[in-house]
């Protein structure tokens, strides 16, 4: 059998921009995320530092995109932007709805679950769906948009005024459903 074709990731179809370095202590490149992860178990957004980004930074942003939901256009599980130029990475649980952990000035936007905060991994039982983590540098120090935005909406701003990124990409599978076996 062979394996179902796997959607783009979010940037392939974006400019080329230099590339820095967004490494984790709660998910290695490629690895399984975390219980912590999980919407259903820990519901955390994971710990992320950035370095090497362009000089000209001006603020960041971050994103979580599940590019394999069964939408036609990916899920979008987290987006925080206007993260100041001088903060070089988040803790862990710092997208939650109570804001810890998260910079005075930085925003977060609806996510794809409707609430403003990190949603976690939540792939339909027995697939394997890959999350994108993305951390922008930024041209400007207020993107323009706020937290009401849409996150395609954001993605588009970002698209125009992104000078380098950094993305670290993890994997989860749900348990398979086993109640008709």
């Amino acid at each position: 059998m062979t394996e179902p074709k796997r959607a783009p990731l979010p940037h392939d179809f974006h400019p080329e921009v230099p590339a820095f370095t967004v490494v984790s202590d709660d998910l290695a490149p490629g690895g399984v995320l975390a219980d912590a992860q999980v919407y259903a178990a820990g519901n955390a957004s994971p710990q992320l530092r950035w370095e090497g980004f362009p000089a000209e930074t001006r603020s960041f942003a971050v994103t979580c995109f599940d590019p394999d939901a069964p939408t036609g256009s990916g899920f979008w599980h987290w987006v925080v932007f206007d993260i100041p130029a001088t903060v070089t990475g988040l803790p862990a649980g710092a997208g939650s709805g109570a804001f810890d952990g998260l910079p005075p000035g930085a925003v977060q936007a609806r996510n794809d679950y409707g609430s403003k905060e990190f949603g976690g991994a939540a792939p339909p039982a027995g697939e394997n769906h890959r999350y994108v983590f993305t951390v922008y540098a930024v041209d400007t120090e207020k993107l323009g948009v706020d937290s009401d935005t849409p996150p395609a909406a954001v993605g588009f701003n970002l698209r125009f005024h992104t000078l380098g990124r950094a993305q670290l990409v993890g994997e989860y599978t749900a348990p398979a459903d086993n109640s008709d076996s």
